[in-house]
Order: C-alpha cells, then structure tokens, then sequence
C-alpha cells in the first residue's frame, strides 16, 4: 500500500475500502484496519469516521517543510555513513554514476536513473547504521517519493541532480564526511528550489 501510494498509482483523494482490500490481499478487515493506522500515522492516509479512509494530499506548506527536514536528515545520513564506512566501499557506486547512469540520461530512461537513485540512497542508510535515523528517512521518504519522480522528469534536473550524487560519492569516497554532508543538503535545497520555481507543474 506505501508503495501504490508513493507511486501515485493510488493517486490523493482515493477512497479506500476495506472489503475490496481485504478480499485483494486475502486477509481480514481487522489487518487492514491495522494497516490503515499505520499509514495514517505516516501521513499517508486520513480516516474519516463512519466512511473509511482516504488517500492524503500534502499542501505546498507541508511539501517545503518535509524538504526542509529532509535536509536536516538525509545530511546526516551522508555524514555518519562517510564516517562508518570504509571509503573504498562506494567505489563500486561511484562507478555506477559514471556512464552506466549518464548512458540512463541520455536514452530518456529515467525508470532506470530512479533505480540508481534509490540504490545510492538505501546503501547511503544501510552505511550510517543508525535504525532511528534509518526510519525517520522512511517516513519522509514515503511522504515524498511521488514528488520526487515528477521533479525528475522537469527540464534539465536528471541531469543537474546528477552532478549533486556525484558531489555526495566523491566525498563519500574521500573520507570527507564533511564535505559529503554538505553536499547532500546543497542536493536537497536544490531539488526544493526546482519544485518552486515549476510548482504550478508539480502539485
């Protein structure tokens, strides 16, 4: 269901109903009710009493501030992982941003660039080794991914998105757990910028 959600193949607004998930994933009322609070705690849902749930939709005041908390976050994250992890560990990562994801840009397929993007992203939390950090980011991560993908496809961000990772491994290859911090909260205000100036386009 996170994912259907994030993926907008549950677009905001969607009515969700508890039989017809319930007979979809051969379980009882009572799991997807279970299910239901979890994603309402995330932020993904609202319940609405006496006639089920929906699918949330995040104002622009609240897609700023997640982006402002993300920074904070997944900065972090670049840090404790440069910190943690033996520099030649994002060798293999570092290659990968080269041409593999440059040839990615350059066919237009950014399903695969987004794959790339995500594996970076999981190593990036598995590096830090922080489980309360980790499920901090999942949560955001929920909250943001379908804006994400639709950031992605604007005029000239795959590209320029690019050169940001690449700024976060170098320094994450050169030890400069500094450096790598910086680098990613630059990426983070870039992409929050990017959705300002197209806003009208995204959400």
């Amino acid at each position: 269901m996170r994912e259907r959600i994030s993926r907008h193949e549950l677009p905001p607004g969607s009515k969700l109903l508890e039989a017809e998930l319930s007979a979809e994933f051969s379980v009882s009322r009572a799991c997807i009710r279970d299910v239901f609070g979890v994603l309402s705690q995330r932020g993904l849902i609202r319940r609405i009493p006496q006639r089920g749930a929906v699918v949330e939709r995040l104002d622009l005041s609240q897609v700023f501030e997640v982006y402002e908390v993300r920074e904070a976050l997944e900065g972090l994250c670049a840090r404790l992982a440069t910190i943690k992890m033996a520099p030649e560990s994002w060798q293999d990562l570092v290659d990968l941003f080269g041409k593999p994801i440059e040839d990615d840009i350059e066919r237009g397929d950014l399903e695969a660039y987004i794959v790339k993007l995500e594996l970076l992203r999981r190593r990036t939390i598995e590096g830090a080794h922080n489980p309360v950090l980790a499920d901090m980011i999942d949560n955001i991560q929920d909250r943001t991914r379908a804006i994400i993908r639709r950031i992605i496809v604007l005029p000239g961000r795959a590209r320029i998105g690019l050169e940001e990772h690449r700024a976060v491994l170098r320094a994450m290859r050169q030890g400069d757990a500094d450096a790598a911090e910086a680098a990613k909260r630059a990426n983070i205000r870039s992409g929050a910028a990017y959705l300002k100036r197209y806003e009208s386009f995204v959400l």
